[in-house]
């Protein structure tokens, strides 16, 4: 009989939705709209998730405006209805700035539950949860891979090793007699041009992308020196084009010894490879071998400045990737910034600086 009672008092959805839907045909403010129309499409059975991305509001405000209606009818969603506070006190701040400094990954969700059920407090706008964040020293940001099989103490005994290497040939390699150079391949996709553009926040942007497959490979030695990018693609990374990307180096480098320093792909491995190198450097004594090959420690690519290079390449693309209507394009403006850019940041001097000879 209770529930029975209970399920004649609560309006049937249709009976919501009609109401909701008459309040928003009056043409109030557009923000008690925007309230309405959240409270409407929970009615509808709209995910909060779905909601939020929809209307770009939060959960918590949306949770909020559902409430106020609940328990006031239309009144709720009025901009004169006084609901949950919208600002934390100065002591109160402080804590939630403290509370923000407890852990380094959050999720929106968190910082909203927290203010609204131990503060009181609901924002209707998702700014007002960024400036939070922001004020706590967090900002949005991409997250980088790992790699668990990377041994740190291995990585930081290469670091010093190359770096001890590089200090005691410093005269050579600021004279141009030895040139170091930071070796790695890349693969272009054409599913690498997808990525962050400002577009409507209700509609999907939809990059044509005909063959996800298509695929050039690239190997890029940068000069440590002069951060200049020798560039040359290829079909695929293996043994032979290894040794005719070697080739090329020294083609580039009359008069000059190399001091090649890659990751340990299998390619650069291989007994076709090491064979090439016996031919070049036979004969000679180690510290005037033609090329001289060192490895980076295994599992952690961020040992070489040349993948920041990558990524700012790609990055560039993808600012275009609206107007590039075919691979062959991407590949051009790939290459195009790879060529036409003098790379020049931090970690490109990580193993050491070194004053540049201009010729």
């Amino acid at each position: 009989m209770i529930n029975q009672h209970l399920e004649m008092a609560i309006p049937a959805a249709d009976v919501v939705i009609a109401e909701l839907q008459e309040f928003i045909d009056s043409h109030p403010d557009a923000r008690e709209v925007r309230k309405a129309l959240a409270v409407k499409l929970v009615y509808q059975g709209y995910k909060y998730e779905e909601i939020q991305t929809i209307l770009d509001v939060s959960v918590g405000s949306i949770t909020s405006w559902k409430q106020a209606y609940q328990e006031n009818g239309i009144l709720g969603l009025r901009l004169n209805y006084k609901g949950r506070k919208s600002y934390l006190s100065d002591e109160q701040f402080l804590q939630v700035l403290s509370w923000l400094q407890t852990k380094e990954i959050w999720e929106l969700g968190e910082l909203e539950y927290k203010l609204a059920f131990e503060y009181d407090v609901i924002y209707e706008s998702k700014r007002s949860y960024y400036d939070l964040f922001e004020a706590a020293g967090i900002s949005w940001k991409k997250t980088t891979g790992l790699n668990p099989k990377a041994d740190q103490e291995v990585v930081a005994g290469k670091k010093k090793q190359i770096e001890t290497l590089l200090a005691s040939n410093r005269e050579e390699i600021e004279a141009r007699k030895l040139r170091v150079l930071l070796i790695d391949e890349c693969h272009l996709l054409w599913g690498d041009v997808t990525g962050y553009v400002w577009g409507r926040t209700d509609q999907e942007i939809a990059i044509e992308v005909v063959n996800e497959r298509d695929k050039q490979t690239y190997y890029g030695a940068v000069d440590y020196l002069d951060g200049k990018l020798l560039l040359k693609a290829y079909n695929a990374g293996n043994s032979k084009n290894t040794i005719d990307y070697l080739r090329y180096l020294l083609d580039q480098s009359p008069d000059q010894r190399l001091l090649l320093i890659w990751d340990g792909a299998s390619y650069h491995r291989s007994h076709l490879v090491q064979d090439f190198l016996g031919e070049i450097n036979q004969g000679l004594p180690p510290e005037k071998w033609k090329i001289h090959c060192i490895r980076f420690a295994p599992n952690c690519p961020s040992q070489n400045p040349i993948e920041d290079i990558w990524l700012q390449a790609k990055t560039w693309i993808r600012r275009f990737c609206a107007l590039i209507p075919t691979f062959r394009h991407l590949k051009w403006m790939f290459e195009w910034f790879l060529r036409n850019t003098m790379f020049d940041f931090m970690s490109l001097q990580m193993y050491g600086v070194f004053s540049e000879i201009k010729s």
